[in-house]
């Protein structure tokens, strides 16, 4: 199988059995549709969708991306593609420890330096509740970080960074693929915000909160790119990355101020990678490690 290692153009990577041109798009209509089955009756409803039994509607609806990377990974894998796809889900040595204290640490450093900025400026300290409970109890941070990884960065990233990912890197630049593949992630999110209860409905649909968190996962799917060609194409490093952004978010909800902050370090971060890594590849050799 070709992989990042093997071949010139990373881009071009995992040419499979019954590869078409149109296969990213397959995959982004399949996850739409599989997610939508159960986010439009629950939107619909009108009720909470975190009450049960309309929370069973909201998750099943999560698992789309997950749902249509394995349908579309058995039908277009070699078995030997389909183990090294697992492989590549599990496998943390192909995360060297550079590329683990990134995926760790720069979301709770983004949080802490905006926050700075945020108090250099005249700001209030938020209240961070959910910190201050977790200090009184800290073992009850177990079942929230694992509640945080199974909805939302393991099946997703499966899907989004697990298939999408490569398919669009075969026919575009590792840019280019970054940019397609988050507009698409960010549009996925868009039922949710008119379910009551969750976490986008708050927001507002076209409020200035809904433009940064769309934003937001348009330049993460760079840095996702980045150090997916970097490891090897490791899915675990996008698992981990995207548990970290929520587990972050989750721990620490910052006020919109501290967000645009954060937006701005985050553009200049994403700047930066693209310079220096070039926007062909993401990667500063045809063997990323």
């Amino acid at each position: 199988m070709n992989t990042l290692s093997s071949v010139k153009n990373p881009q071009s990577a995992v040419k499979t059995r019954s590869s078409t041109p149109d296969s990213p798009w397959l995959f982004f209509a399949l996850a739409y549709a599989l997610s939508g089955l159960f986010w439009i009756p629950a939107g619909l409803a009108g009720k909470s969708a975190t009450a049960f039994p309309f929370s069973l509607l909201l998750y099943s609806g999560g698992l789309g991306p997950m749902i249509a990377d394995i349908i579309l990974v058995r039908r277009t894998y070699t078995t030997e593609e389909r183990r090294d796809y697992w492989r590549r889900v599990i496998d943390f040595r192909r995360i060297g420890w550079r590329w683990y204290l990134f995926i760790l640490l720069f979301f709770p450093l983004l949080s802490i330096s905006g926050l700075m900025i945020h108090l250099i400026n005249g700001g209030d300290m938020p209240a961070f509740e959910k910190v201050a409970g977790f200090l009184n109890n800290p073992l009850s941070i177990i079942p929230f970080a694992v509640f945080i990884l199974l909805f939302g960065p393991l099946p997703e990233e499966l899907g989004w960074r697990g298939y999408a990912l490569d398919r669009l890197q075969e026919r575009l630049n590792a840019l280019s693929s970054s940019l397609i593949l988050g507009t698409f992630w960010a549009l996925w999110h868009l039922p949710l915000f008119f379910m009551n209860g969750t976490y986008q409905h708050q927001m507002g649909l076209m409020s200035s909160a809904f433009l940064l968190y769309s934003l937001n996962m348009i330049f993460d799917s760079v840095l996702y790119t980045w150090i997916y060609n970097n490891t090897r194409r490791s899915v675990l490093s996008a698992i981990l990355f995207h548990f970290m952004t929520n587990f972050s978010g989750e721990l620490m909800p910052m006020p919109q101020q501290i967000e645009i902050f954060k937006l701005i370090i985050k553009i200049i971060v994403v700047g930066a990678v693209i310079y220096y890594w070039g926007y062909q590849t993401l990667s500063r050799s045809h063997s990323p490690e």
